[in-house]
């Protein structure tokens, strides 16, 4: 393992590297986001249904959610650099690819790989930083940073794409083509080298059977609101009994591909539910406002795109504090915080009419929702990855992104379903009954949050705040 020292000041190595991490991981974000905005210009130019053009959003998410638990353990066995370089390569042709295609389903399917690419990068990235800086003021400062760059190019993404959508569709999916390569060129020369590879077998039959599990979830809540009730449930049978099998495998292999006891982490737990509500209520909210605002109110890709930047430049202006309020305060508070936050913001767009007022709904929802994603995002990060050592932070990571991909898709399906179900007959009482869903999640949030605060044991010191909170 390659620790920083216990001296604050970092050199251009570590800067270096940390910055290529975060390029990829704002990538990665940026293309969950980017294409939201483009799609109305996807489905003219290359003639595609309505339900063929969600594959477009959902293909990516497929891929990315449904291969991050291998992606991380396979970062922890074959070496973190390794992947991470390998998996990015994939991307940026994946991202050339999507650019050039004139057939929708290549489209989709140059989308899925690209995905797929994404869930070994991230873990792996993640991982990087957390063997990479010790434990403590440096790593929470390091993944405040990451978390950050992440979560502001899925905040920024939106805007972006307005723009790019001005100029055509193509440019979203070309867009990150030259950023990749330099990311490439730089993480071949700046990342560790000191990255050997764990010990342990390879669990082949259990990364067959999680891997099927989660692409069928995926794909089960995806296709839900289309395929009726009866599918729906077959579909979460066998979702069930491919997970007991995993269950079932894990507790038997010598080398499992995840050990079911890093589950008996409390902090590791309360993040991966964290990040399921967090970015699941978001995603479904954000699906809501991008039907709200271009729909019924007739604002342009652009003027959508912009209404949602006060929360991206506020997670982006966060990015450099969250570490030191965490060693001060404790993650356990700050994600309370943002939690409330995440609950208020949505409280204020209860309030949808036709003629939304932008000072009293719009900017102080939005400014909402970047604090609750400035303070609970690298919060989260952190919690999961505290107290896990170096040869499962890989796992970890996968983990914990799993949860927000897999908490994405189930919470977007519920919420379309209850759009769409009276969006004919009253669209204001549709969209208001959506956003209520993803605050109802937003409430669950923060009881899960709260429930990990605990009154100091007697017998603990001042000196150990952290130590105190995440252990309970």
């Amino acid at each position: 393992m390659t620790s920083s020292t216990k001296d604050e000041r970092w050199g251009a190595p570590l800067w270096g590297a940390l910055s290529v991490l975060c390029a990829v991981v704002f990538l990665d974000a940026l293309d969950v986001s980017m294409v939201g905005v483009a799609l109305p210009s996807i489905q003219a130019d290359l003639g595609m249904s309505t339900a063929a053009l969600q594959w477009v959003v959902s293909g990516y998410v497929l891929g990315y959610g449904g291969l991050l638990l291998l992606g991380g353990r396979t970062a922890d066995l074959l070496g973190r650099r390794r992947v991470f370089l390998i998996a990015l390569a994939v991307f940026a042709v994946a991202s050339l690819l999507g650019g050039l295609m004139s057939d929708g389903a290549l489209l989709i399917a140059a989308r899925f790989v690209k995905g797929m690419s994404a869930a070994f990068t991230a873990p792996a990235a993640l991982s990087i930083i957390t063997t990479t800086f010790a434990e403590g003021p440096a790593r929470n400062r390091a993944l405040s940073i990451f978390t950050a760059c992440g979560a502001s190019g899925f905040s920024l993404g939106l805007v972006l794409s307005g723009v790019l959508t001005e100029l055509g569709w193509r440019w979203t999916f070309l867009m990150p083509v030259p950023v990749a390569i330099i990311a490439l060129v730089a993480g071949a020369r700046l990342l560790p080298r000191s990255d050997e590879r764990g010990e342990g077998g390879h669990d082949i039959l259990g990364a067959i059977t999680i891997t099927a599990a989660m692409l069928l979830l995926v794909f089960t809540v995806v296709q839900a609101p289309d395929v009726g009730i009866v599918r729906t449930a077959l579909s979460a049978a066998v979702v069930a009994a491919l997970f007991g099998l995993f269950v079932w495998l894990e507790r038997r292999v010598k080398h499992p591909l995840v050990r079911l006891g890093i589950l008996r982490s409390a902090p590791l737990v309360r993040a991966n539910v964290g990040l399921v509500i967090l970015f699941g209520s978001y995603v479904g909210f954000q699906f809501v406002a991008m039907q709200y605002f271009q729909n019924l109110l007739g604002w342009s890709a652009l003027q959508t795109a912009l209404a949602f930047l006060p929360a991206g430049l506020l997670v982006a202006v966060s990015s450099t504090k969250m570490g030191d309020l965490a060693d001060r305060f404790g993650t356990g508070r700050l994600i309370v915080l943002g939690s409330i936050a995440l609950l208020a913001g949505y409280a204020m767009f209860l309030r949808v009419d036709e003629h939304p007022s932008l000072a009293g709904m719009v900017l102080p929802g939005m400014v909402l929702l970047g604090i609750a994603f400035g303070l609970s995002f690298p919060s989260l990060n952190i919690q999961a990855t505290n107290g896990v050592s170096d040869d499962e932070q890989g796992l970890a990571s996968g983990l914990l992104n799993t949860s927000g991909q897999v908490g994405g898709a189930v919470v977007l399906a519920i919420v379309t379903a209850v759009l769409t179900s009276g969006s004919a007959s009253d669209p204001i009482g549709a969209f208001r009954a959506a956003i209520v869903v993803s605050a109802l999640f937003a409430l669950v949030g923060l009881v899960v949050a709260a429930s990990g605060l605990r009154f100091r044991s007697r017998t603990a010191t001042a000196a150990e705040p952290e130590r105190v909170l995440e252990t309970v």
